[in-house]
Formats: C-alpha cells, structure tokens, sequence
C-alpha cells in the first residue's frame, strides 16, 4: 500500500466514523454531521497555518475530536472537576480511536504514536505542529463558536474563555484571529479579554 493510498484511506475512515455523528450543524442550509464538518474545518484551518504541514498533522487534524459524540459531556458530573476529567478521557478516546483507525489503514507503529501524541498535545510547548493544531482549534472556537456560546454566557465567563483561548495560541495564530469577521458583541469581549 503507498503512502498516498493509506492517507486517503485514513481520511476517508476517519470521514465515515464522523458521518456518524448524530448531532448536526447546518452549513449552507443543509444539516451536517457536527463532527464531520469540524474535521473539515480544523483540517483546513491547519493547512492554512502551514501549507506544508506533515503528513502527521494533517491526519491528526482529521481525528481530533474523531466520535466525540460517543462521550457526552453530561455523563460526567456538571462541575469543574467533571468538565476536566471529561476532556481528559475524551482526549484518550480520540488518539486511541485514531490510532484502530490508523493501524487499519496501514501505518506504522512510529506514524500512530505521532498522531496520537498531536491528538493528546503531549508536547505543545517543544513541537511547532503541535501548536499549529492548537492555534487551530482556536480559530475554530473563535470562528465557529464563540458567537452561539456568547449568546447563551455572560461577560465575565466570556472574557475568561477568551483569555485562555488566547495564552494556547502563537503569535501566527492570534494575527489570524485579529482577521476574523466578529458581531459587535464578540468583537466587545474580544477587546476587554485583550486589553491590559
């Protein structure tokens, strides 16, 4: 199998487990799997940062948050502590998830720990395409969903969120932020989390 034919099969495994995904998000009038149209968006949010990006990254991109459906959020306590701990098992289901995936498709143990590794941000502060994905999955949130999620939150939650959201990401990924197009109400608490 060449490199080539085991990428597309990768991809287009990791495309019919999201098509799965119950929930939906409408794109273009159309109801969506939410979990497919995220892969596509974080994918290409990735190759925007780094055209250039490994063959690594681009699968890790197309998995992240690969059957997120499977765990829902409200199987685990409603408290902070509940919150973390769901991530942190979500982020164990997802490379582990890839990583079935990936053996299917052909790859080698060494590919499989590098994806997995980009899936559990094991070195975010060393591995450049490690915070490529982070910026990534920033700009999402900043795309995507801060609107819905500011509509429903109050300031004070909002201008934490967009805090943090802010210190995961690189200079190249707050510029690409600063370019987005935001309502007057996201662009007023994207100020007030910037401001001094």
């Amino acid at each position: 199998m060449t490199e080539f034919s085991r990428f597309d099969q990768a991809i287009r495994k990791f495309d019919e487990a999201n098509s799965r995904d119950p929930n939906t998000e409408t794109v273009n009038g159309q109801p969506q799997p939410r979990e497919l149209i995220y892969a596509g968006r974080l994918t290409d949010w990735v190759m925007q940062l780094n055209p250039s990006a490994s063959e690594a990254l681009r699968l890790a991109a197309r998995c992240q948050h690969i059957c997120r459906w499977e765990i829902p959020r409200n199987s685990y306590p409603m408290t902070k502590p509940g919150y973390l701990l769901w991530r942190a098992d979500l982020k164990k289901f997802h490379a582990q998830k890839a990583g079935e995936i990936l053996k299917e498709a052909g790859y080698d143990d060494e590919t499989i720990r590098q994806v997995q590794e980009l899936n559990l941000k094991k070195h975010i502060s060393t591995d450049a395409e490690c915070q490529t994905l982070e910026d990534a999955l920033c700009l999402i949130f900043l795309q995507h969903q801060l609107a819905p999620l500011a509509a429903r939150s109050d300031d004070e939650k909002m201008i934490n969120a967009l805090q943090k959201s802010w210190k995961k990401m690189s200079a190249q990924g707050r510029a690409e932020a600063l370019k987005l197009n935001y309502g007057a109400r996201e662009k007023g608490l994207i100020e007030k989390a910037l401001a001094p």
